[in-house]
């Protein structure tokens, strides 16, 4: 299965017996599968089979659904409210026996809204059924066009993912190399502090500096700066990530998952950093990541 996006758009045209359909379909980013399907009046009965058609091959996004229908020849058919021209007939009537109006022209009944109607399109039952069938099958064409619309978005998202992915790969081996995690570079820092203390002080470092303490301590901080379990959980995500995107298909929510415990891992290294280099490597990571969340957010 290919990565899909959320975001695409699909148009199909067609035509059956007098009648010309368009399906539009468009989706945008959505944390569910939210339909928002208008259609014109007649087309009802085919609600149910859209959305279930819809439902099976989409699983995210906020997708709107537009049937327009119109007659082939655009030439619109008049029908009268006989109904309505009744009861105006008889108020005319009624005027004019008490004096209260002339006899009207038949132009000036027919221009009364309401009196003149535009049917809707309609037939028998059985072109009906053939209509809604015909336009049933464009819908499943444009659904086709709308998932190959967000596929070709996704390959594009897939690419951008995996390069940021690559980029957080060769931050976190940076960091695995990085000197300043040595017990010797360690030890020089914390050397080099404790000498300018005791010059600040007045005292003579020969007279209070103690190696002993002083290994001691480097042990220490040495200890609550070890950032291998973060590496190596950074280095784990990255395989997930990138085994979710080789597998396809609807991967959003696990790549926003996996974006979350990239972040978590990188607050925990600038944290427990113990010199510039590695706060400018976590730093960079933490970029990085919020690039690829901010993707991920489209992702199906």
């Amino acid at each position: 299965m290919t990565v899909a996006s959320m975001t695409g758009f699909s148009r199909v045209e067609g035509e059956v017996l007098d009648t010309a359909f368009v399906w539009e379909l468009r989706s945008v980013n959505g944390k569910g599968l939210d339909l928002r399907l208008r259609m014109p009046q007649g087309m009802e009965p085919i609600e149910a089979d859209v959305r279930r058609l819809a439902g099976a091959r989409l699983s995210r996004g906020n997708v709107q659904l537009a049937l327009t229908l119109r007659r082939v020849d655009d030439a619109p058919v008049f029908s009268v409210n006989e109904a309505m021209l009744a009861q105006v007939l008889a108020l005319t009537d009624r005027l004019i026996a008490a004096g209260h109006a002339v006899t009207p022209t038949a132009d000036g009944i027919l221009s009364v809204k309401g009196i003149i109607e535009v049917a809707d399109i309609s037939s028998d039952p059985e072109a009906e059924a053939a209509r809604r069938a015909a336009v049933l099958e464009g819908f499943s064409q444009s659904l086709d066009g709308l998932i190959e619309s967000r596929g070709a978005e996704g390959a594009v998202l897939a690419a951008v993912l995996d390069r940021r992915l690559r980029e957080i790969a060769a931050l976190v081996e940076r960091a695995e190399t990085d000197p300043a995690r040595s017990i010797d570079a360690i030890r020089r820092r914390l050397a080099d502090q404790v000498q300018l203390l005791l010059g600040a002080a007045g005292e003579a470092p020969a007279q209070r500096f103690d190696e002993a303490r002083l290994h001691q301590e480097v042990a220490i901080l040495v200890s609550k700066a070890d950032i291998r379990e973060e590496l190596d959980r950074l280095r784990v995500h990255v395989a997930a990530a990138r085994t979710l995107l080789a597998q396809g298909g609807p991967i959003g929510r696990r790549l926003d998952f996996l974006s979350q415990e990239f972040n978590r891992e990188s607050n925990t290294l600038c944290s427990k950093s113990n010199a510039s280099s590695l706060t400018a490597i976590g730093l960079e990571l933490k970029v990085v990541i919020d690039q690829f969340r901010e993707q991920v957010q489209n992702i199906e």
